[in-house]
């Protein structure tokens, strides 16, 4: 995992939970909480830091998962906004991730390793994405959706079926503009 993911998550819990929050999270994993943008961490790192965070606040993982992913947009658009103006709608840009998006990202970022999203037009107003990746992120795809859909102003629903977390080699999300 990426620094700058790292720094987003300390980012996320000290604005939603408070630095304090953030330091006690820290002291409970060990952790020094600095992190270099541009260093690889062990995704175990970040697991656990998911993981106290989940059980300190209530939180289910896979809720704090998705409100990451939330997050995680406005800070990589505030951060690469032409990555992401280069599109006129949600599905246009969703469709680009793989050939666009994730191609800037690992010239940004070398040695990131970032998740695979095939993509299947399903007409003018869906969009069906293969999501392939061994660290099974998925409900943090559906929150970077959810960014998305929030920055280019459109409601949606999304179905997640297969999913990776049920046996499946990958995850399917299909995204409908409503």
């Amino acid at each position: 995992m990426k620094g700058i993911v790292m720094n987003l998550l300390a980012e996320m819990v000290e604005t939603q939970l408070g630095l304090e929050e953030w330091n006690a999270v820290l002291e409970e994993a060990d952790e020094s909480g600095i992190y270099t943008a541009t260093l690889i961490y062990e995704d175990e790192r970040l697991l656990n830091l998911v993981g106290i965070i989940s059980q300190r606040n209530n939180i289910p993982a896979s809720d704090l998962v998705f409100a990451f992913g939330q997050f995680m947009f406005p800070a990589f658009y505030k951060r690469y906004p032409q990555l992401i103006d280069a599109h006129a709608n949600m599905l246009n840009f969703l469709e680009s991730l793989d050939s666009v998006i994730h191609v800037e990202v690992v010239k940004l970022h070398p040695g990131a390793i970032t998740p695979g999203f095939k993509p299947d037009r399903r007409g003018v107003d869906q969009l069906f994405l293969k999501y392939e990746s061994d660290r099974k992120l998925c409900r943090l795809a559906e929150g970077l959706i959810d960014g998305a859909a929030l920055h280019f102003g459109h409601d949606y629903t999304i179905v997640h079926e297969p999913c990776a977390h049920h046996g499946s080699d990958h995850c399917g999300l299909l995204v409908s503009l409503a």
